[in-house]
């Protein structure tokens, strides 16, 4: 997949093309949907496909106290993306003076100029161009103006429309199996192997503790069954992907004043050197709250318990 931020730079093997737009947070199942429909249209007219989206998040520049925290931040958001078979992702950088554009320049300048879309695929409650002036009819318009063909799909979902929103609402209340519904995958959080304080290879269960900046939003605290995967290794490696119990909090039976953490035990392995690695973390189910015990005895009890369970969790799953 072809990555670019200078609409004026478009790749040539991507023009002309079909094109869609969105914030893409999560790529969650009503994203993807909207990416099946544009893979058709693609093969029907024989074209690339492009997705357009926007760094940082238009609500972080235009109303910062209003902004979302992300779900699938920056490159995992990218990776995603790529995942679901795009031919190009152009990431435009938000600006308040890029949000002062007319919903007839922004489509005449990008769609037409840029990127010479034949035809453009977006979700029915599409806005976009200044104030969010221009709608679906506004683009349907231009369409017929510049020669493009558009395609809305109406919203999807089941029960509930799938949102970026209702997948925060699941995580922050630490509900993975309904993120990862919404999603159509475990919602994961990727980051560096770094050390911690060494408490959980004390007491037995070596964790792989992820830095301050991984990317991705950190559910409630918790513990959780899920799965760990270095990112560099092959993907036929046999320690690529492992169950792991993930624990995310700031150890309160130990009184500290630790930063809220994700750190994650690969079930039965003590032999792993994970330090300085990417890997993901991925939550697939929510095995219970963090608890304060009243002794070391009582947290290394709970967490042979933890294990146990997340390893009866997993061996129901194949993970990818």
């Amino acid at each position: 997949m072809h990555r670019w931020t200078e609409p004026n730079r478009t790749p040539e093997q991507l023009r002309p093309c079909v094109v869609t737009l969105g914030n893409f947070d999560g790529v969650h199942r009503g994203h993807k949907a909207v990416l099946a429909a544009l893979a058709e249209v693609g093969a029907r007219l024989d074209l690339p496909t492009v997705a357009v989206t926007f760094e940082p998040h238009p609500l972080a520049v235009l109303h910062p106290d209003r902004a979302p925290d992300l779900i699938a931040p920056g490159a995992v958001r990218d990776d995603l993306l790529e995942d679901a078979g795009l031919d190009g992702l152009l990431v435009l950088p938000f600006t308040r003076e890029f949000a002062q554009q007319s919903p007839e320049d922004f489509v005449r300048d990008l769609f037409v100029r840029d990127l010479d879309a034949r035809a453009v695929v977006v979700g029915a409650d599409t806005r976009f161009g200044v104030r969010n002036s221009g709608d679906v009819g506004t683009l349907t318009a231009l369409g017929e103006e510049h020669g493009f063909e558009v395609v809305a799909l109406e919203d999807v979902g089941d029960g509930e429309r799938w949102s970026s929103s209702a997948v925060r609402r699941a995580l922050v209340a630490g509900d993975v199996a309904e993120a990862a519904r919404v999603l159509g995958r475990p919602h994961r959080v990727v980051g560096t192997v770094v050390h911690g304080n060494h408490r959980g290879r004390d007491l037995g269960y070596p964790t792989a503790n992820l830095a301050a900046d991984a990317l991705g939003l950190v559910p409630e605290e918790g513990v959780y069954a899920g799965w760990l995967t270095r990112v560099d290794q092959p993907p036929d490696s046999p320690d690529r992907t492992m169950p792991a119990a993930v624990s995310v909090g700031t150890n309160p039976t130990f009184d500290t004043r630790d930063r809220r953490t994700v750190e994650a035990y690969v079930l039965g392995r003590d032999d792993l050197d994970l330090y300085g690695e990417v890997v993901m973390v991925e939550f697939v189910e929510h095995v219970r709250p963090t608890l304060r015990f009243e002794s070391v005895e009582e947290l290394t009890e709970a967490m042979a318990g933890d294990v146990e369970r997340c390893r009866e969790l997993l061996a129901r799953i194949v993970p990818g």
